[in-house]
């Protein structure tokens, strides 16, 4: 008996043949898998094929295609369907993806044609013209070529990269309707891109939908995106259907998990996960107890972490340099020094040698104690152990030099790290740009935030601020604003520290109007606006003798649901009295002192300035 069966069209005018015999649907806790049928794409347009159930490996062609494709239609529709596991029953696939054996009736011109394309693909691929691949890789499938899998993971890998996910699954459709067969390979390259991009549903479609199994690489890295994002529940259950699908977790796999299950429920809930996987002859790594010993510092039980460092040997496992690490900074962080002491003594005795983290967490703590001759000792230590002192090794002992008013002992610093080849980073700027501000030396920093981009280090957001604050103090503020003018020709969004340093500028140096268009400015970002704001204003009116326009203010301030604070009726009141109203200005701080609205103790202030 002959079946009809009418091809569905698909992209650019292709035609796709589905076998329909064998169709079932498999339900999964993810949605509703078809895996048993199969599509061909055909690189000619034609209606129908009858296929004979008395002879299921010929096909009866009903409108001939052109001579030169009839045996390569025919070498594929040899074989009636898939196996289950995505692979062709007589056929094997070879190190391209290519399908061989069947028929050698192909013609030879065509296969060489074939091969050229697939060459060229590779190399538009490999140059990265991701685009021109793509619009290539159409073509060959229309022609009838059957593309390379491993160059469409690459353009593939190449679109996710660039956040481009959508085009990567159209890529995938292509080369499933091609009738090449994509490897696990290909599948967990997509996937990875989704997760990459935060797009978890989308790749959980991909895994209900593979035409290959999945491995244990492909449920890793959605269990990884799943926990990263606070999704332990659903985590969970997607290890319940890879095991019902009996691909075995790994020690990565339980590790994933047991991280995700410290932070949400503890580390006694993760010990069971850690028991779980020994049952299952899973053995736990030197990073499954770190995740651990993490976990049981961060529940600030560091007794009981150092107790479980000193049995790793007993579990089989030796703790490495991060394990001491984690150890380390818990240490530091409470302030037990004489015990980190101890253990980097028996790190060096034991063999473990430290890394540049390791000095790091010690300069750090030391720097924060103020003891920055200690930590100065342990620095200069760090290349007779095989460390090169790096930014985050200097940026400590800048700050501790900054916050003590050592300007020259930082600047000091910062030379030797250049001499050392220790290039300065942004923190490191900041953190002298914030020094030099404070002292009042914002020449100085304004020279220093000129010469960043000549010493390959691109202003931020906080550099500018910083530097637009310090001129703002010192009056200024015009300075001030042509930094706000490079900021912006930077493609750097001023914000709300921005502003209020320039309104707060503007106001003390007495240009009121201008510091009003920056408030409004300000407003237009759509950010709540504190009562300190309002107040900068105010002040100016007020010293500008225009209170009529400050009491205004007053108002708007209100009617904005902005609280007014005990700092702004006192402003009001002196700048009354500023004008010659003593007597007015005594009577309304005599009611608002009545109404609890100014402390008594700042009544009497008030009152002694007027």
């Amino acid at each position: 008996m002959d079946l009809i069966v009418p091809v569905s069209q698909t992209h650019e005018g292709f035609y796709s043949l589905k076998h329909v015999h064998r169709e079932s649907s498999v339900k999964t806790g993810l949605g509703t898998r078809a895996r048993a049928h199969s599509n061909f794409v055909l690189g000619y347009k034609t209606r129908f094929f009858a296929l004979s159930d008395a002879n299921r490996n010929g096909c009866k062609r009903i409108e001939g295609p052109r001579k030169q494709r009839r045996n390569q239609v025919f070498a594929a529709l040899r074989v009636d369907t898939f196996s289950s596991n995505g692979k062709l029953p007589h056929a094997e696939k070879n190190q391209h993806g290519h399908l061989s054996g069947g028929s050698h009736a192909s013609n030879s011109s065509s296969n060489v044609e074939e091969h050229e394309s697939n060459n060229h693909l590779r190399r538009l691929v490999r140059n990265g013209e991701l685009e021109d691949g793509f619009k290539f890789l159409e073509r060959m499938v229309y022609k009838g070529e059957i593309p390379d899998i491993i160059s469409c993971t690459s353009l593939i890998r190449g679109f996710c990269r660039i956040g481009k996910t959508r085009k990567a699954t159209r890529v995938m459709e292509i080369l499933e309707q091609s009738g090449a067969v994509p490897d696990v390979i290909t599948y967990n390259v997509l996937i990875s891109g989704y997760c990459k991009s935060g797009e978890i549903d989308n790749a959980l479609q991909v895994l209900d939908r593979m035409n290959v199994a999945p491995d244990v690489v492909t449920y890793n890295t959605i269990l990884r995106t799943l926990c990263d994002s606070g999704k332990l529940k659903q985590a969970m259950e997607v290890l319940d259907w890879q095991l019902q699908k009996e691909c075995y977790p790994d020690v990565i796999t339980y590790t994933i998990l047991i991280e995700a299950t410290c932070k949400e429920s503890g580390v006694g809930q993760a010990m069971k996960l850690v028991d779980e996987m020994r049952s299952k002859g899973c053995k736990p790594d030197v990073v499954t107890y770190n995740v651990l010993i993490n976990g049981i510092c961060k529940e600030g039980r560091l007794d009981e972490a150092i107790k479980f460092l000193n049995n790793m040997p007993s579990y089989g496992c030796q703790p490495n340099v991060i394990t001491h690490n984690i150890i380390l900074r818990s240490m530091c962080s409470t302030g037990r020094w004489m015990d980190a002491e101890k253990l980097l003594a028996d790190m060096l005795r034991k063999g473990c040698s430290p890394s540049v983290v390791t000095f790091n967490i010690l300069i750090n703590f030391l720097c924060r104690q103020g003891l920055l001759g200690r930590a100065i000792d342990i620095l200069e230590k760090m290349p007779k152990h095989g460390c090169t002192p790096n930014s985050l090794s200097y940026n400590p002992l800048l700050h501790g030099f900054c916050k003590e008013k050592k300007m020259d002992r930082a600047i000091e610093y910062l030379d030797i790290m250049v001499s050392r080849a220790c290039y300065p980073d942004i923190v490191t700027y900041n953190t002298l740009l914030t020094a030099l501000c404070k002292d009042g030396k914002v020449n100085v920093a304004v020279e220093m935030l000129n010469q960043l981009s000549s010493k390959g280090c691109s202003p931020v957001l906080i550099t500018y601020n910083t530097v637009i604050d310090g001129l703002s103090k010192v009056g200024k503020t015009e300075r001030a604003i042509k930094l706000l003018d490079e900021m912006r020709r930077k493609g750097l969004k001023p914000d709300i520290i921005t502003y209020s340093s320039l309104v707060s500028g503007l106001s003390r140096e007495g240009k009121v109007d201008k510091a009003i268009k920056f408030f409004h400015d300000l407003e237009g970002l759509g950010i709540r606006l504190s009562a300190i704001i309002y107040n900068s204003i105010m002040l100016g009116l007020c010293k500008a003798r225009q209170t009529d326009r400050a009491i205004d203010f007053l108002a708007y301030m209100i009617s904005k649901r902005c609280k007014p604070t005990e700092a702004t009726y006192t402003i009001l009141i002196e700048g009354i009295a500023y004008e010659g109203l003593a007597k007015e200005a005594l009577d309304l701080l005599n009611e608002l002192c009545s109404r609890g609205l100014v402390k008594k103790s700042s009544a009497e202030q008030v009152a002694v300035k007027m």
